[in-house]
């Protein structure tokens, strides 16, 4: 079971200012010090004090480019020195904890498919324990909370109180424009749980291709998240790794202008009476469908006993597809998503089968 957690918010780690959002930027891999030190003038040059370049790059495929390893993290330390910046890279391993310890990065972040292993996140708390490092974990490859949340737990656990997570999506083999699925209903329950930790969107992963970064960098500042960590690349096309996702140090200035922020709440006292109004009138909605569904699996209940009577089997799964198909249909034509009635749908169809499995075990 999760634990809370003892969390400084990132508003005060000495990195970010605000207003939203508190952004992080830099290029998919260091490639060569000319390529880090270019797009770090390009970014500082218009406010952007948080540095991210990978040194050390998971791949699917040996033989691919794996990143230049530490000698990149001299080229961190150079930005460091003759820019100001605060820099930040990946890790994976104790060893990579240890090499950024070494050569003074400020912050470091836990990719997808390391935040999903507790082994290498165990390794990586125990590497940490006793330093005042910042840590960002991205969400696991799948949507999975308790995964995700046991990763900070860890880190926690080592005495790591400067944590935040990174909402990147997550693999699907669904035919979607973007290259993950954004999963927004996962990061807002996370969002939910821990308010107060830092709390950024990676455009980059989530969309794959540049024409997408700017309407789901606005998705996330619309969510109330803190920040953003954007892909940028003096040269983009050029790119070792994921050139399709990167912007210019100017493009990624030019999205940031356009992102409309919105204050998290509102001091109008005229506000504040019609959202209280409105909050009431959905509270008095849901406590009906919670009597609605109530009434609901009483009736499933019936049907249990009346199919345990006459021996019949409880999954019908002809009468189930066909009764999605059309609530779906009367979903749409109510201005209500496919996507949200399958799963409202099919949420209530398990606890329907629950309720009638009880009583058939009875």
């Amino acid at each position: 079971m999760a634990h809370e957690l003892d969390i400084i918010p990132g508003t005060e780690w000495g990195f970010f200012t605000l207003p939203r959002p508190m952004c992080i930027a830099g290029p998919c891999s260091a490639e060569t010090e000319e390529q880090v030190m270019e797009t770090a003038r390009g970014l500082n040059d218009f406010g952007i004090h948080v540095y991210r370049a990978g040194i050390w790059k998971p791949r699917t495929h040996p033989g691919s480019f794996e990143g230049v390893g530490t000698q990149g993290l001299k080229w961190l330390r150079r930005v460091k020195q003759e820019l100001g910046m605060k820099v930040c890279t990946e890790v994976a391993s104790e060893k990579h904890v240890l090499e950024c310890i070494k050569y003074g990065v400020d912050m470091i972040w836990v990719g997808a498919r390391t935040s999903a292993n507790p082994f290498l996140m165990q390794e990586i708390a125990d590497a940490l324990e006793g330093t005042d490092i910042p840590v960002l974990v991205k969400n696991p490859v799948n949507p999975d909370l308790d995964l995700w949340i046991g990763a900070l737990e860890r880190l926690n656990r080592a005495g790591l109180k400067k944590l935040g997570v990174i909402h990147r999506g997550f693999s699907t083999s669904a035919s979607i424009p973007y290259r993950n699925d954004p999963g927004w209903k996962i990061a807002i329950e996370l969002r939910t749980r821990y308010p107060q930790m830092a709390f950024f969107a990676d455009p980059s992963h989530m969309a794959g291709k540049r024409v997408y970064l700017q309407e789901l960098s606005q998705r996330a500042m619309d969510l109330g998240l803190d920040g953003l960590m954007v892909e940028s690349h003096c040269n983009p096309d050029a790119a070792w790794s994921d050139a399709a996702q990167q912007l210019t140090p100017a493009a990624l200035k030019e999205l940031l202008e356009k992102l409309i922020i919105r204050e998290n709440t509102s001091d109008n006292e005229a506000y504040r009476e019609g959202i209280d109004a409105l909050r009431a009138r959905i509270d008095v909605i849901d406590e009906n469908l919670l009597k609605l569904l109530r009434d609901r699996m009483g009736v499933s209940q019936a049907i249990g006993r009346y199919k345990k009577e006459h021996n019949v089997a409880i999954l019908q799964a002809g009468r189930w597809e066909q009764l999605l198909a059309d609530m779906v249909s009367r979903a749409e034509a109510m201005g209500i998503s496919a996507q949200a009635i399958t799963a409202i749908m099919t949420a209530i169809h398990d606890e329907s089968v629950r309720v009638q499995n009880n009583v058939l075990e009875r």
